[in-house]
């Protein structure tokens, strides 16, 4: 019923778009855009169009840069939860499965990681939850899209918490050799479910091609119509101007063709006629350049990708400070309020569930990324400038510091993670004791003498 009533609203609004006057003018049957689009039309765009592809592949290369790391806070040593992770994402390969299944969530609705268990001996043990138990095992992750993971039954019983989520998944996928394909039905608590944007729907999200959909039909258009016109119109044409006195009989007009076919087709280049003047027409070529920017513009501005990074020219002198500063501010926040949230923790915290990894021992763990700004001196240089006028705004105003600890304003103005956050405490205090110390060997150079330390009070003496 909710998966109908969705369907539905979804046709309703395909109905409407690119409807003017009352529906007397239809823009996007003019221009040959699609009312409905797909899950194979979505797959098929990212695996065929290049641009297409780079929308979302840009975002998840750069979120998943470097090592992911587990760590738990207020722990010199690494913990028992770190080391059982570590052996875990080194055996399964977790976090390259993490990068596929946030491609694959992202082409259209949702993707699932297909959580392989040691208990599901058979295809119907597939259909019972997980339960921690002495022994269980995750032998295998594997990660699918929303066409060989479909949503067989939802929740519909308004007094259960997970009311109107996925109760059951109709899996299908061909075996390695694409010989046999395996299908059957697996319990929630066996797949865990990935979306990229959430409005109303919990279960279904936006993909991430929708909303440039048409941009990429017209940049399909440009590119490859000015390839065509280059093709077509580089090569000139002739035209033949017959001669008024000359009569060209039948044969010498079959001749000539057969001439001008052979020449068309590279396999003459010499033409020899009579009565007949061929002249070379103009070619007819246009730069498409103007018009492939504007369609580049307008799928950086909706994506949040810019130009450089979409088009693949964000390194060396063509890069701009500010583009890749903006751009890994985009990034740090899709890693922290999807990848992390939506991914990553989900995971992790039903392993602990479910007793493959060990409890926290301190009060929670974080997800630790690899600094965006550490491979690009221009970024880091950047943020440096920035961080330090921001500093100095902070330092020069005497009522920061009621209004905002500086602990605070390190963390969320200047960006510190919690590590760099404790070292410069750490610097400060250091450098706080040396300047005490100084002073005291100042005081000795100046006098010769220290005044001497008192005694400690004796409880006979008080």
């Amino acid at each position: 019923m909710v998966y109908s009533s969705e369907i539905m609203n979804r046709a309703a609004l395909s109905a409407r778009m690119g409807q003017q006057y009352d529906g007397e003018r239809d823009i996007y049957e003019a221009l040959g855009y699609p009312l409905t689009i797909t899950y194979e039309d979505y797959y098929a765009r990212y695996s065929r169009q290049d641009i297409a592809k780079a929308i979302i592949n840009k975002p998840v290369q750069y979120t998943w840069k470097g090592p992911l790391q587990l760590t738990e806070t207020g722990t010199s040593e690494e913990s028992v939860l770190e080391k059982a992770w570590k052996k875990l994402e080194r055996a399964l390969k977790i976090k390259s499965k993490f990068i596929r299944l946030d491609k694959l969530s992202s082409i259209k609705d949702y993707g699932v990681l297909l959580l392989g268990f040691n208990d599901a001996k058979k295809q119907e043990d597939w259909l019972k939850p997980v339960v921690n138990k002495e022994n269980l095992e995750l032998m295998y992750v594997k990660p699918l899209g929303q066409n060989h993971a479909k949503i067989s039954t939802y929740v519909n019983r308004t007094s259960n918490p997970r009311y109107g989520m996925v109760e059951f998944y109709d899996v299908e996928f061909t075996n390695p050799g694409g010989e046999t394909t395996t299908v059957f039905k697996a319990h929630y608590t066996r797949v865990l479910h990935v979306t990229s944007e959430l409005l109303e729907s919990e279960v279904e999200g936006i993909p991430v091609l929708m909303s440039v959909w048409n941009r990429l039909m017209d940049l399909e258009k440009l590119v490859g119509g000015s390839a065509e016109m280059f093709w077509r119109g580089a090569r000139p044409g002739y035209q033949g101007v017959v001669n008024e006195e000359y009569q060209m009989t039948p044969t010498v007009e079959a001749a000539l063709q057969d001439q001008l076919d052979e020449y068309e087709h590279n396999l003459r280049r010499v033409l020899i006629n009579e009565g007949v003047e061929l002249k070379g027409l103009a070619p007819q070529v246009a730069d498409p350049k103007e018009h492939v920017d504007i369609q580049v513009q307008m799928i950086s501005s909706i994506t949040g990708i810019p130009k450089r990074i979409l088009t693949g020219t964000e390194r060396g002198e063509l890069a701009s400070g500010q583009d890749i500063t903006s751009w890994y501010s985009t990034v740090q926040s899709r890693r922290e309020e999807h990848a992390e949230q939506n991914i990553v923790r989900p995971f992790v915290d039903r392993m602990i569930e479910f007793g493959i990894l060990p409890e926290p021992s301190t009060e929670d763990y974080q997800i630790k990324w690899k600094d965006l700004y550490s491979d690009s001196d221009m970024a880091m240089a950047e943020v440096g400038r920035v961080r330090a006028t921001a500093l100095r705004e902070y330092v020069q105003n005497p009522l920061a510091t009621t209004v905002m600890p500086p602990e605070a304003f390190m963390k969320l103005f200047l960006g510190l993670d919690p590590d760099t956050v404790q070292e410069i405490q750490e610097m400060s205090k250091d450098m706080v004791d040396d300047e005490a110390m100084q002073i005291i060997r100042d005081s000795i150079t100046s006098t010769g003498t220290v005044e001497p330390e008192p005694k400690p009070v004796k409880k006979e003496d008080e």
